[in-house]
């Protein structure tokens, strides 16, 4: 097979950390090569997940009064807070070149970040469906994103994480709850920083995790460059991921100022699958579901899926049944991918809106 393209790009600034690979990821041509990519900010930033809700997940007033960026990636996943005390890992490959299922997808791209660990003297492994772990610790989480003719797979090497502000970036109901939500990111996340008697040089991790990358892929791996095409991309991206048009489109029921009368009301609930939470606000009228919008930190694939699972659940009447059945026939008819969440989590998080009206 053919090499495989590094681009080691080392510190940029945080919004080029996000669009360069969404940049080679759409676009991929067929001559192309499979590409990976190393880079860091060189500043805090927060990112938020491509399902969720600016407004709901982050705490706007206090990122604006220090200085942080904010962005939503197309990758699903959580809002997290980043600096340079991460590396991020970025592969964009063609979809012949990677398993066919997601979930094989996730363990081959986990196996040299799990190797890495090891042989840094950090008892890591994979815990399914996406996420890495040290002795029940999270040392790492990863997101997967099909951006037109590629399939993206992106995570870090977690050599230090600021967990006081990642705490504080996020909107909570209380302080209470955000001093919990600090108390848990201490007991279970951790970094080399923390596993290891002195931080590794970064050069020395790097070459140790492409040459386990190597090995798994079969590949060889040898330096490379963006291209004109995805430079000017990647500049394009740079403006949209900051647009108030990007970084609002979720929300749009909740913002709508939908009329409300006896028959019509909005309530909106969460349930928490196996692969992240679900959080479904919906409009009923007359018992059935008139409007409906998901969101959360889950992965669904393709990018239209989430569309076509509310489009799905237009008419529906409130029954687990009902909704499950409904959710199930468009995860056959659009050959849906979704770790962890089933057409069951979907309805138990409509259930849960319904029960809060």
């Amino acid at each position: 097979m053919k090499p495989i393209r590094l681009l080691d790009l080392g510190l940029v600034p945080p919004i080029r950390s996000q669009t360069i690979y969404h940049a080679v990821g759409h676009a991929m041509a067929a001559d192309t090569p499979d590409t990976i990519i190393l880079v860091a900010p060189d500043r805090p930033y927060v990112c938020i997940g491509y399902h969720q809700d600016l407004e709901r997940e982050v705490d706007l007033d206090y990122c604006r009064a220090h200085g942080l960026p904010v962005t939503r990636r197309e990758v699903g996943g959580g809002a997290v807070y980043l600096d340079e005390g991460q590396l991020f890992v970025q592969w964009a490959f063609h979809r012949s070149a990677l398993p066919t299922s997601l979930e094989e997808r996730f363990e081959l791209y986990i196996r040299p970040l799990v190797e890495t660990y090891q042989a840094l003297g950090i008892a890591a492994y994979h815990r399914p469906v996406n996420d890495i772990h040290v002795a029940g610790k999270k040392i790492g989480g990863t997101g997967a994103a099909q951006m037109g003719d590629a399939e993206v797979l992106v995570g870090s090497l977690m050599f230090t994480f600021d967990k006081a502000t990642m705490a504080r970036v996020l909107k909570v109901s209380s302080e209470k709850m955000r001093d919990k939500i600090f108390e848990s990111l201490e007991q279970y996340m951790t970094t080399m920083a923390e596993q290891l008697p002195a931080l590794p040089d970064r050069a020395t991790v790097r070459d140790l995790y492409l040459a386990k990358t190597a090995a798994a892929l079969g590949r060889e791996i040898v330096p490379g460059e963006p291209t004109a095409a995805e430079l000017a991309l990647a500049a394009e991206l740079d403006e949209r991921f900051v647009s108030d048009e990007w970084l609002y489109q979720k929300g749009n029921l909740r913002r709508a100022g939908v009329k409300i009368h006896e028959d019509v009301h909005v309530a909106e609930g969460a349930f928490k699958a196996p692969g992240g939470l679900i959080r479904a606000t919906l409009r009923l009228r007359g018992g059935r579901i008139d409007d409906l919008e998901l969101a959360g930190d889950f992965t669904l694939f393709p990018a239209s899926a989430v569309a076509d699972l509310q489009a799905a659940a237009l008419g529906a009447e409130l029954t687990r049944e009902a909704l499950t059945d409904r959710f199930a026939a468009a995860y056959r008819e659009r050959a849906i991918e979704a770790p962890g969440v089933t057409p069951e989590h979907l309805a138990e998080a409509v259930l849960a809106a319904n029960r809060a009206a």
